[in-house]
């Protein structure tokens, strides 16, 4: 018998086309089934999460090119896309949100001339964004400049094919692999305690939409990007999702939840984890700044200091460690560090390529620096 989960693993679904869409064909895009891609076109991918393939077990995040934390060129993001593929990512992740619709639209410009079955490209539904004449630069939190927009927030299934067609319009391309749910958690401090609200909202709309589109072909496959392992366990309860974006989670400082409770959730449901925030918003690559937020834990602080003590006889950089202990757990696909540099993206992906000597990770768990169970130095 063939289910409807094997029908779509089946069925080569790939873009063929680059062109910029007027809106009714974005639209239409929604409702065409695409399942007369050829093979070769999915010879290219390797790791399989369910419907979903990753073409390596590492990609490029996108709030770099949102101008988080600080505002970045168009010239300079362009050559830092650039020097990633040139260091072969082929998976990029990105969301209406980075920059209001800036990550979008600057990963669609580099993406745009690239062969569209030569990568792997993720993006976000949950928000709806306007124009806003009356914006005011450092009135949108972690992402600067003249961004010009604003949002509301709607996990409806009308809400889902809104956000889609409206990415498809700012990314200039024909077709989007992996959406993602995004920020219905509990530490969305817009959302507070109605997120669960905000969920049973989802559960009726986004859920069931996102899990047609997939059936139909038009995504390969759908899940929660979030912070917290709340939203990801109900919605392995109640829906039918392939991937995870998991932030801030399962990291060199702070992995033992994840490793305890949610990954062998996920791994029960065969459902992959894409891991965001690897460095911890670039803690582990020596920025004194922790997560999305401000404060420097003192316990983290004192624990890198521990741990870069570790590494450096070894001549391994934490940063280095950080990537690879994300990398190594079997229920994760792809680890997404972001950049907005060039050097910043060619030191991550060269971290994914060093050998990390089986002693450094022993002593690391022999100092419960990390807990014993994680499967690293095998």
């Amino acid at each position: 018998m063939t289910t409807r989960r094997t029908f779509i693993q089946q069925a080569a679904v790939m873009a063929a086309t680059g062109a910029v869409l007027a809106p009714e064909q974005a639209s239409a895009i929604l409702h065409r089934n695409r399942s007369q891609t050829t093979p070769k076109e999915h010879q290219a991918m390797s790791i399989l999460s369910n419907n979903v393939t990753f073409p390596q077990n590492y990609g490029l995040g996108g709030v770099g090119p949102g101008n988080g934390w600080h505002t970045n060129t168009n010239a300079q993001i362009n050559q830092t896309l650039e020097a990633a593929w040139e260091a072969g990512v082929r998976y990029y992740d990105t969301s209406p949100f980075y920059g209001y619709g800036l990550s979008e639209r600057r990963f669609g410009h580099f993406l745009f001339e690239k062969d569209r079955s030569e990568y792997l490209l993720s993006t976000k539904i949950g928000r709806i964004f306007e124009a806003d004449p009356t914006f005011e630069p450092g009135s949108a939190g972690l992402w600067k400049g003249q961004l010009n927009f604003k949002f509301r927030y709607d996990y409806s299934a009308d809400g889902v094919k809104r956000s889609i067609e409206d990415s498809l319009q700012r990314l200039g391309l024909s077709s989007i692999d992996i959406v993602f749910v995004h920020d219905l958690s509990p530490d969305n401090g817009d959302l507070g305690d109605q997120w669960t609200e905000q969920f049973d909202v989802a559960t009726k709309g986004a859920f069931p939409a996102l899990t047609k589109m997939r059936e139909e072909g038009i995504i390969k496959g759908w899940g929660l990007g979030v912070n917290r392992p709340q939203p990801i366990l109900k919605a392995l309860e109640v829906a039918d999702p392939d991937v995870m974006l998991v932030a801030i989670q399962y990291t060199l400082f702070e992995h033992e939840d994840a490793l305890k409770n949610l990954f062998p959730a996920m791994a029960a449901k065969k459902v992959k984890a894409v891991i965001g925030g690897p460095l911890n918003g670039g803690f582990a690559a020596g920025l004194d700044r922790w997560n999305y937020g401000p404060g420097l834990p003192k316990d983290m602080v004192e624990k890198r200091n521990r741990i870069k003590a570790i590494a450096d006889p070894y001549k391994v950089s934490l940063s280095t460690v950080a990537l690879q202990f994300a990398a190594q757990h079997p229920v994760v696909a792809a680890v997404i560090p972001g950049a907005s540099r060039p050097e910043q993206v060619k030191e991550n992906v060269q971290s994914f390529h060093t050998d990390i000597p089986a002693e450094l990770w022993k002593t690391l768990k022999d100092e419960k620096l990390i807990h014993p169970d994680c499967p690293v130095g095998t």
